[in-house]
């Protein structure tokens, strides 16, 4: 069963999201393997980056956690706090799983 880990940018982080944006992507694209869904949380406008979801593909919580760790975001200080938890997929892709 998956794991989502939900990150919040700690209050003004704007400029060092941006200063660490390509180093998270890059990271990201080396981890597709694991990766089944991700990205930022936006504010209504659907410009200002607030945080982010991801969804990692593992049933191992040291691995879930490893994988935030380490993301660049995490490494440099980005996030003022990161949640992971269990996810059940019972919707996803158009389809009721359920």
């Amino acid at each position: 069963m998956p794991f989502m880990i939900m990150t919040t940018d700690k209050p003004g982080a704007g400029p060092l999201r941006e200063k660490l944006r390509a180093e998270h992507i890059a990271y990201l694209k080396s981890k597709l393997d694991l990766l089944l869904a991700g990205g930022a949380l936006l504010d209504d406008a659907g410009q200002a980056a607030s945080g982010g979801l991801l969804i990692v593909d593992t049933d191992d919580r040291a691995v879930a956690e490893q994988f935030i760790a380490e993301d660049p975001f995490t490494k440099g200080g980005l996030f003022s706090s990161t949640v992971v938890t269990r996810w059940r997929k019972g919707f996803f892709d158009g389809k009721a799983l359920l």
